[in-house]
């Protein structure tokens, strides 16, 4: 007889939010309680909603701080991570890396962008050549 596989590990997004939900907290309660815990002040409620719409998943400095704050065991927080990198459920891209998003939409532009405006709102000039 094959005995049953381990449970695999949560994905790291409703992690963090069922267990920062429970504590009651915001997002900016969250990014507070990490600011203050880690030293670093320039966490924002918009990371903490990246990692739990798992747009990011945060490396081993914030999920060591996420595991004091959380009260939650580092290894559940780390092997929810792999697993959300593993499922490559992660579409934003950091520093370096490739895009993974893959090419924008066609007809969308942007300033500096063919068909964009400046910031004053007139049409910008191209010249091909």
């Amino acid at each position: 007889m094959i005995p049953p596989a381990p449970p695999r590990p949560a994905q790291l997004g409703p992690l963090l939010a069922r267990c920062r939900l429970d504590r009651g907290w915001s997002q900016q309660r969250a990014a507070a309680e990490l600011c203050a815990a880690a030293g670093v002040p320039t966490l924002s409620r918009h990371e903490i909603s990246r990692w739990e719409r798992q747009r990011r998943v945060p490396g081993g400095f914030w999920l060591g701080w996420l595991a004091v704050v959380l009260d939650v065991p580092l290894v559940v927080l780390a092997e929810s991570a792999a697993a959300t990198r593993r499922a490559g459920s992660t579409r934003a891209t950091g520093p370096g890396r490739a895009a993974a998003a893959g090419p924008r939409p066609a007809g969308r532009t942007g300033p500096g962008r063919a068909g964009g405006t400046t910031r004053g709102g007139g049409a910008r000039a191209r010249t091909t050549g």
